[in-house]
């Protein structure tokens, strides 16, 4: 088989639904299929049914990569490499995500979280291409970021967990109690999509443009984005997800960033008002899918 001709799988697996395709190694995709997320068993056999459909129409696959929601095991020494581990969507704890994929399909399978997935993308094709070192963060049903350091997913004693960082509460919304199951008013139990439904009763789109959930959900991001050029000194932040398709709220986030910054950061590309240092992705809503096939490729390469 020539490097023209190499075809990959790449599955997005999301908390509320995924997104398989196969792909090529210019990031083409050629074939694609999005289902909701139901329970493991299910859900894992339509993954693996569409891949085998895969093989069937465009060849042996050289790489799958899987780009996963979270917490999942990273470690390649520890027993649940591939697995969920402790996670608030009910039944997936524990479900071993990739198991078997090498062995049925006879290829390398390259695993990571979704956001670290969606920011090697970014880099590879999207919005991120001009910068080693970049923060994607998804803004949706939960709240993730992923994170490129020198062009590699950051890993350590596990895989960043952004969306879990406390941040300090908005005076007009001292009253709500947030909704994270372990730890309630964290970044993700404050501004995640359903945090805004719990506290407002709407999505964030269905409210007007002069309602507080506007002005709360653009502090708590902009002190989010703060944290991360404080403590990881992103050259971009790209931010995703469902509440971040409402674009008009990239300027109050920037200024709020700024508001939490407190003039310590002296960097023309913080502090420019160009755009380019919070953006949306440039993929769009392809960025989970075309990081897991920016993984099913990495994973193949000799």
């Amino acid at each position: 088989m020539t490097n023209q001709s190499r075809v990959y799988g790449a599955v997005e697996a999301g908390g509320t639904k995924f997104v398989c395709a196969i792909g090529d190694e210019s990031g083409k995709v050629l074939n694609e299929e999005r289902f909701p997320t139901q329970d493991p068993g299910s859900t894992l056999a339509r993954m693996r049914q569409f891949l085998r459909r895969g093989c069937e129409e465009f060849g042996a696959l050289s790489g799958i990569g899987v780009g996963s929601f979270g917490p999942v095991q990273l470690d390649r020494r520890s027993s649940e490499y591939g697995c969920i581990t402790r996670t608030p969507k009910q039944g997936w704890s524990g479900t071993d995500i990739i198991g078997g994929l090498a062995r049925e399909f006879s290829c390398a399978v390259g695993f990571d979280t979704d956001v670290n997935a969606a920011a090697l993308a970014e880099h590879r094709w999207g919005s991120a291409q001009d910068v080693q070192n970049l923060v994607y963060l998804t803004v949706g049903t939960g709240i993730g970021g992923g994170a490129l350091v020198n062009g590699k997913p950051l890993h350590g004693a596990m895989h960043p967990e952004m969306g879990h960082i406390y941040p300090r509460r908005h005076p007009r919304d001292i009253g709500f109690p947030g909704i994270c199951p372990f730890h309630r008013d964290c970044m993700e139990g404050l501004a995640s999509g359903p945090a805004i439904q719990a506290r407002s009763g709407a999505t964030l789109a269905d409210l007007d443009s002069a309602h507080v959930q506007w002005e709360i959900e653009a502090d708590y991001l902009g002190q989010l984005c703060a944290q991360l050029v404080l403590t990881l000194s992103p050259q971009r932040i790209v931010l995703g997800g469902g509440v971040m398709s409402q674009a008009q709220l990239l300027g109050p986030i920037r200024l709020r960033m700024l508001h939490w910054l407190g003039g310590y950061i002296d960097r023309n590309e913080v502090l420019s008002d160009d755009s380019s240092y919070l953006v949306t992705p440039g993929l769009g809503d392809q960025a989970g899918v075309l990081g897991a096939l920016a993984l099913a490729i990495d994973s193949a390469a000799p």
